[in-house]
């Protein structure tokens, strides 16, 4: 079999979201921060335009980010501090000679400032979504958080919560506590505290108050309302990953000082490894070294940045191989989409053309009206050269020359680049393009695709997209849909809710429906584009029924497009609409919707599309992620779909899933947004393109499997009577696709024995298990521990007789005995001894003489219910819960 080197197949990747129930938030890691000489540099935080000027919010970021420095500085013995700091000003706030942002935008923001939109509290959090020790998208925090200090009370200091937040960002660890599981029964039959170090103490409390533990245990469970308040002066020193808010608290758990019984997340994600070696194991440390002496290191430099006006130069190929496959025609069509409908009004906008050399075609003009926009669109290029050569670097040489008549340099402008490659010499502009502050985004056309290409736009903070040379693919438009604003701002975006593309033969039709929902409605446009001369018959019905004609379309029949913007805001539900093609011939039709939302109070569904991967060379797998959501609400259990078109081969559908399939898992809002009666009647639907990527060393067909099931992260494990019922999501053949062969479950009494030698785990016998489900179907299967518990011989050493807990994991194999990693450890104890509850251990988890009687409790009782109350404020909608906010 031969090795190919060389780039491997480009696809493009396409995201349709329909709403079936209300996907955790899933994104890309956080761009620009380096780590240099032991201190963070480009850390960016972006404050979103619909949050109010506030004079005291920018100091309360300087002073929580400082206080971080200093204590992250402690906390990593040494190592790590933030040094630079960008916050991004939005243009809704007053200008304050900041200085001008170069190819900073809100998109790309490390941390990001919003405000909840619904009463659902203040929560700081993490979108973290790749597993163990991969770096997460943004640290979110609210308004309300960086203003409001009685908050504090619950959180801790900013500072400490912003260096458990960023640890989760930065280092892919997870949470050390459970609300859902905030106690454990242990092998030596105690009740356990879910915590990080198990050296925090504190005191049980029922209803009205402190109470004995026998009050808090009903039939073997605890009882609703029991909860552990954790004592306000502790000595643990661990961990910032359970509860950051204890002022002992300065550490993270490490190797001695790590719970791994505790049924938490960063168990469960990180295979029961501390937090600790987690972050030690990353890149930062094992290129940085603790700094001598004792002192600290310097506060942290801030600098305040905010967008000017907003400048774009379409830099467009037109070299002789743009008349291959139609490929000038749709970059018309898709350039006058962008003019007409997607670029935001009072942005200024140039063209510019090349082949060998640049031409401006059309010097910046502010779009102010739909003339402005009509005139753009009339600069366009309308034929092709009899030049086969092109010089990306001369077109960009160009549109820098067009920006910069604004105000002299180039910062802060964007080029929307398309060429049909084959371009070898992109290089020799690299570096003039890096210090130029603009941010390039590039389409490629056809396969003649060149890694520079690639690398101008992942330097500059761009988006980079290729388009199959198919006739009846939307992609050219789709990633003109796609080119981010950089603002932050929802409400003046265009979103996308239909792209559909077929040949349809002569007299046959295209038909469909596209879901209008009540989060958009405003500057609804249906677009229609065809490949011959006249248009099709259209005809689209709203759901009153009311239709409309080709006549009621504007037309440009030298770009075949059709264009309807639906007056006002259109009708909520189900939109129907038919092409006919009246041509003698097969012609490629399509159809793209977009919309506003329809109001200012109410943030519309979206749904946001990225391609990761771990390393861009073959058998190394391509991750595939989207994140669907309401504002900043996760909506769960979408449909969503992810189309990719390779070069030439057919289009491949895939459907993802938030059932814990794969490796997704995250820190996120523990709020998820209600449906309204519209929603759960009509649903929606939000297309997104994801861009392109690529990959090395792909082996020529047939290739050997190499892709083996996905490993199993959600385990769980619950005593039914004397049986055993484990619950997981199935994997796939090749990771979370297809079907994988058989499954291997092992268990242990000791959680080391399973933990580090899986192999010779006790087998369990499956015999009466079916063959595994389709990926992402729930699997099922109970067993009985009982010849396993009674035997003498499987007895770990260091445990008693009394020890009746059991540790169960799984893997999966394929049809080739590929075989997945071992999945997280379930852990379940087995029974209780009749007639007597679990006994809490004595290792000061209640303070002894406190509860003797309610008449003595005086300042003690007083001090409990109010940290309680504090402590638990934002939770009041939800069941009361233990102790001190966990973040």
């Amino acid at each position: 079999m031969t090795h190919q080197d060389n780039v491997g197949p480009v696809c493009s990747l396409k995201f349709v979201t329909l709403l079936v129930a209300l996907v955790p938030e899933l994104l890309f890691p956080g761009a620009g921060v380096q780590l240099q000489d032991n201190g963070y540099d480009g850390l960016l935080i972006a404050i979103n335009p619909q949050v109010s000027e506030d004079q005291n919010l920018i100091p309360n970021i300087k002073e929580m980010i400082t206080e971080a420095s200093f204590y992250l500085f402690n906390a990593t013995k040494r190592r790590v501090f933030f040094r630079k700091i960008k916050i991004l000003i939005p243009t809704t706030w007053k200008a304050n000679n900041y200085s001008k942002v170069k190819q900073e935008l809100y998109e790309k923001a490390n941390v990001i400032v919003t405000d909840w939109y619904g009463a659902h509290g203040d929560d700081p959090y993490t979108l973290q979504y790749r597993g163990c020790g991969k770096e997460g998208k943004y640290i979110h925090f609210t308004s309300n958080f960086l203003l409001k200090d009685d908050l504090t009370a619950g959180y801790g200091p900013r500072g400490r919560v912003f260096v458990h937040e960023w640890a989760h960002l930065r280092w892919g660890v997870f949470d050390e506590y459970n609300n859902e599981k905030p106690f454990y029964i242990n092998g030596q039959n105690q009740i356990k505290v879910t915590r990080c170090s198990s050296d925090i103490t504190g005191i049980f409390v029922c209803e009205k108050g402190p109470c004995p533990q026998e009050n808090c245990i009903i039939s073997k469970l605890f009882k609703e309302g029991c909860m552990f308040i954790y004592n306000s002066t502790q000595n643990a020193t661990a961990s910032i990953m359970f509860m950051q808010s204890l002022s002992s608290v300065v550490e993270f758990c490490d190797a001695h000082t790590h719970n791994q019984e505790a049924p938490n997340l960063q168990n469960q994600m990180c295979s029961l490894r501390s937090a600790w070696d987690v972050i030690t194991d990353s890149a930062d440390f094992n290129h940085s070294f603790p700094m001598n002496g004792t002192g600290l290191p310097p506060p942290p430099v801030f600098s305040f940045i905010q967008a000017g006006d907003k400048v774009v130069c379409l830099v467009l190929d037109v070299s002789s191989k743009m008349e291959e496959a139609d490929r000038l025609l749709r970059l018309q069509q898709a350039a006058e989409f962008y003019l007409m409908q997607i670029v935001e009004i009072h942005t200024f906008v140039g063209i510019v053309s090349f082949n060998s050399k640049g031409e401006i075609r059309a010097q910046l003009h502010q779009i102010n009206s739909d003339d402005d926009r009509k005139l753009l669109v009339s600069h366009l290029p309308s034929t092709v050269s009899a030049e086969a050569q092109t010089s990306v670097c001369s077109g960009l040489k160009k549109g820098f020359e067009v920006v910069e008549k604004l105000n002299g340099k180039a910062h802060g402008s964007v080029m929307i680049l398309v060429t049909s490659g084959g371009d070898e010499h992109i290089g020799n502009c690299l570096l003039t393009v890096l210090s130029s502050g603009s941010t390039i985004h590039s389409i490629a056309l056809g396969s003649s695709v060149v890694e520079n290409l690639e690398e101008l736009s992942h330097h500059t903070g761009g988006v980079k997209f290729f388009v199959p040379d198919k006739s009846n693919s939307n992609s050219m438009i789709d990633a003109f849909s796609r080119i981010p604003s950089g603002t932050g701002d929802i409400f003046q975006q265009r979103i996308q809710l239909e792209s559909m593309g077929e040949n349809v033969k002569p007299h046959h039709q295209l038909k469909n429906t596209v879901t209008v929902d009540n989060s958009v409605g405003n500057d609804t446009t249906f677009l229609v584009t065809w490949q011959t001369s006249g248009p099709p018959e259209i005809a689209l019905v709203d759901p009153n029924g009311r239709k409309y004609y080709t006549s009621d379309f504007i037309t440009n029949p030298a770009l075949r497009t059709a264009r309807l913007c639906i007056p006002g805001t259109a009708e909520p539900g189900l939109w129907t609409y038919t092409l006919n093609n009246t041509h003698h011939s097969l012609q490629a039709l399509k159809v793209t919707v977009t919309s506003r939302a329809s109001s200012s109070a109410m943030p519309p569904a979206t749904v946001e599309v990225f391609v990761e991967r771990d390393s861009p060379r073959f058998p190394h797998p391509v991750m595939i992620y989207a994140n669907v959501r309401k504002g900043i609400y996760p909506i769960l259990n979408a449909t969503v779909t992810a189309t990719i078109e390779p070069e030439t081969a057919d289009p491949v559908v895939l459907k993802l899933f938030d059932d814990g399939a794969g490796n997704i898992q995250m820190n996120a809002p523990r709020k998820s947004v209600g449906r309204h009666e519209e929603e759960q009647k009509w649903g929606f639907s939000r297309v997104s393109s994801g861009g392109s990527f690529s990959v090395l060393g792909v082996l020529a067909d047939p290739h050997p499997d190499v892709f083996p099931p996905c490993k199993i992260i959600d385990l769980e494990a619950v005593k039914v009577e004397e049986e055993v019922t484990l619950s997981w999501t199935a994997p796939g053949e090749d990771y979370d696709q297809g079907q994988a062969n058989s499954y291997e479950i092992r268990m242990s009494q000791s959680l080391q024995k399973i933990q580090d030698d899986f192999n010779n785990a006790i087998l369990v016998n499956i015999s009466k298990l079916l063959s595994p489900q389709q990926a992402g179907t729930k699997e099922i299967f109970t067993f009985s521990p009982k010849l396993f518990t009674n035997g003498p011989d499987h007895q770990p050493d260091g445990e008693t007789q009394e020890s009746h807990r059991i540790y169960v994991a799984i893997r999966a194999i394929d049809k080739n005995s590929l075989k997945s990693a071992v999945s997280n450890i379930a852990q379940v104890s087995l029974f209780i001894p009749p007639n007597s509850a679990p006994v809490l251990a004595r290792d000061h988890l209640i303070l002894k003489g406190v509860l003797t009687a309610v008449s003595s409790i005086g300042i003690i009782c007083l001090t409990i219910a109010v940290t309680h109350y504090i402590l638990n404020r934002k939770k009041r909608a939800d069941k009361k819960e233990n102790g001190t906010k966990l973040i």
